[in-house]
C-alpha cells in the first residue's frame, strides 16, 4: 500500500511539472516578434533649404593710406632734436625733428647784413637822384651828370633788390631745417638717432620717418589674370583678420589698366572705413572677392559628420511607418553663417538631422520630435 502511495504521488508530481512547463511555451511563444514595438532615437530636423550663396575667391590684401608721405632731409646737417615716436598722432605742420641750423643761421645773418648794406646804398642814390634832377631842371648840371646819376640809382636799387632776394632765400632755407608734419597723421617708423648726419643727397636716401593719414585707408588685393574676364569695378569684397572675423563689407573702386609684370597679376583696391584701431597702414588682412551669389541648398554645421575625409549628415526618412537615419554624402561648399552650403548630396525639402547625431548610426529608427 504505501509503495502504491508513492508511485501515486510521483505520478501527480510530474503531470504539474508538465503543466507548468506547457504554460511556460504557450507564454513564450506569445511574445511578439522582435521589432515589432520599437522605439526610435528622439531626433531634432531641419528642411534643407534654398538660400543665397556667395561664389567668392580669398586673397591678401594690404591696408595703404589714400595720403602717404615719406619725410627726407631737405637740408645736410645733425639731427639735434627728435620729437615724435613711432604711432604718434600728428597734427599738420608740427615740429617733428630738427638739423643743426647754426651754420644756416650764419648764412641768414650775413645776408641780412648785405641787404643793410645795399639798403643804405639805395636810400642815398634816391635822395641823390632827386637832387641832380632838379639841379638839371634848373640848368645847373649837365645832362650826362644826371643820367650818371640815375644810371648809380637804378644799380644800387638793383644790388638792394637782389640782397632782399637773397636775405629771403637763406630764411626759407633756414626753414629747411625744422622738419614738420606735412598734414594730420600717424608716424611710422623713425629709424634715425639724435647725433646722425643727414643729407639729401644721399644714395640710399636718408628717410626720416613716414607719416600716414589715419583716415581714407584702402585695401590692395592681387587678382589672378585667370579672373581678367570676371573682375570689375562694383565688385563685393570682405575684409577679414587672421581668425576670419569679418571687419568690413566694401566694394571694388579701382581697377589697374596694366597687369603687374612681375606677378602677373591685376592690382584692385577697395575702401576701408573701419577706425584706424582696427586696421592699421600697411596691415595685412583677408579679402574676399565676392564673384556672384547663386541660391543653394543650406544645412547647419551641427548637422555635418566626417569620416575619412568624407563629409556625411542623417537624413530623416519614412519607411513602412517608420523613420530612419540614412547616412547620406554631401559636398560642402562655403559657410553661410552657421551654415553650410550643399553642391550635391540633397535636395530640397529633404530633413537633415541635427541632433544626437553622434548616437546614430546608418539605418537606426527614429523619433523625429514634434515640431521638428
Amino acid at each position: 500500500m504505501r509503495k502504491n502511495a508513492l508511485k501515486r504521488i510521483f505520478e501527480i508530481s510530474c503531470l504539474v511539472l508538465v503543466g507548468l512547463a506547457a504554460t511556460g511555451c504557450e507564454k513564450k511563444a506569445a511574445a511578439p516578434p522582435a521589432g515589432a514595438g520599437m522605439q526610435g532615437l528622439p531626433v531634432q530636423t531641419v528642411a534643407v533649404t534654398l538660400a543665397p550663396v556667395a561664389q567668392s575667391s580669398e586673397y591678401v590684401a594690404t591696408i595703404k593710406s589714400r595720403r602717404s608721405a615719406t619725410v627726407e632731409p631737405q637740408v645736410m646737417g645733425m639731427l639735434t632734436q627728435i620729437r615724435v615716436h613711432s604711432g604718434d598722432h600728428v597734427k599738420a605742420g608740427q615740429v617733428m625733428m630738427e638739423i643743426d641750423p647754426h651754420q644756416q643761421m650764419a648764412s641768414v645773418e650775413a645776408a641780412r647784413g648785405t641787404e643793410r648794406q645795399k639798403k643804405a646804398v639805395y636810400d642815398y642814390n634816391t635822395v641823390e637822384v632827386e637832387r641832380q634832377r632838379k639841379l638839371f631842371e634848373a640848368g645847373v648840371t649837365s645832362r650826362d651828370v644826371f643820367e650818371q646819376e640815375q644810371q648809380a640809382f637804378e644799380n644800387a636799387k638793383a644790388d638792394y633788390e637782389s640782397a632782399v632776394g637773397l636775405r629771403k632765400t637763406q630764411e626759407e632755407l633756414l626753414a629747411f631745417y625744422t622738419i614738420r608734419a606735412p598734414f594730420d597723421g600717424v608716424v611710422g617708423d623713425v629709424p634715425m638717432h639724435v647725433g646722425d648726419f643727414v643729407a639729401p643727397m644721399n644714395s640710399p636716401p636718408n628717410v626720416l620717418t613716414t607719416v600716414d593719414e589715419s583716415k581714407d585707408l584702402e585695401a590692395y588685393i592681387y587678382i589672378p589674370t585667370e579672373r581678367a574676364g570676371q573682375v570689375r569695378q562694383g565688385l563685393g569684397v570682405d575684409l577679414m583678420d587672421t581668425s576670419g572675423k569679418l571687419l568690413e563689407k566694401t566694394k571694388i573702386d579701382f581697377l589697374s589698366p596694366e597687369v603687374d609684370p612681375t606677378m602677373q597679376e591685376i592690382l584692385v583696391k577697395a575702401p576701408v572705413h573701419v577706425a584706424p584701431e582696427v586696421l592699421r597702414t600697411a596691415q595685412m588682412v583677408k579679402a574676399r572677392v565676392i564673384w556672384s551669389t547663386t541660391p543653394m541648398a543650406v544645412i547647419p554645421v551641427l548637422a555635418v559628420t566626417r569620416l575619412g575625409g568624407q563629409s556625411f549628415v542623417f537624413v530623416a526618412r519614412q519607411q513602412g511607418g517608420h523613420a530612419f537615419a540614412i547616412q547620406t554624402p554631401v559636398t560642402l561648399g562655403d559657410t553661410v553663417g552657421n551654415n553650410y552650403s550643399i553642391t550635391s548630396g540633397l535636395n530640397v525639402g529633404d530633413k537633415v538631422i541635427v541632433s544626437s547625431t553622434q548616437f546614430l548610426v546608418n539605418n537606426m529608427p527614429v523619433m523625429p520630435l514634434p515640431g521638428a
